[in-house]
């Protein structure tokens, strides 16, 4: 088998901060998020996108990085789990997953608070029941039922709405 030769360096930023990578052409995003970057969040599950484990922001929408080349993310936003809170609080969507008792085993819940990040993104106070469940359909959790879960996202839907509607 040949050697691989980098496809060079890509730069993008990775929650707020830039990023300066060197990557093999068929590296994935999800590879270098968790090599180089050091940035573990975003699991590595089922490696076919159907999981959601891996599940991050790409210029604001959700992608499974496990389907993302490096290469791809060149000159983009990127930003995982680790991104959300700040030193001083949680997200407020990590309380409410924390309040709801949405994490059990956590392997889920990285790409379900992302997949759910995203959701406030769009919907804000209009979310409902049907549309944050079609919103977290491609993030499997075997251990919730779900229920804690969509409950966590809507209990965070309305206190950003009765706050100023920004997601901390």
């Amino acid at each position: 088998m040949k050697n691989v030769e980098p496809a060079g360096t890509v730069r993008f930023t990775v929650n707020g901060a830039p990023a300066e990578v060197n990557v093999a052409a068929h590296e994935r995003l999800v590879d270098v998020l968790r090599g180089p970057l050091e940035l573990t969040g975003a699991a590595i599950g089922c490696d076919t996108a159907v999981c959601g484990a891996c599940t991050v922001l790409l210029d604001g929408r959700t992608v499974k990085s496990c389907t993302v080349l490096a290469v791809q993310a060149a000159d983009t936003d990127v930003v995982t789990v680790e991104g959300l809170a700040t030193p001083d609080s949680l997200h407020v969507l990590q309380a409410a997953f924390l309040r709801h008792g949405a994490v059990q085993c956590g392997y889920c819940t990285a790409g379900m608070l992302v997949a759910a990040v995203d959701l406030l993104t769009r919907y804000g106070a209009s979310l409902d029941e049907a549309i944050i469940r079609d919103g977290i359909c491609g993030n499997l959790c075997r251990c919730t039922g779900y229920r804690s879960i969509v409950s966590a996202i809507a209990e965070a839907a309305a206190e950003m709405a009765a706050d100023d509607g920004s997601a901390r």
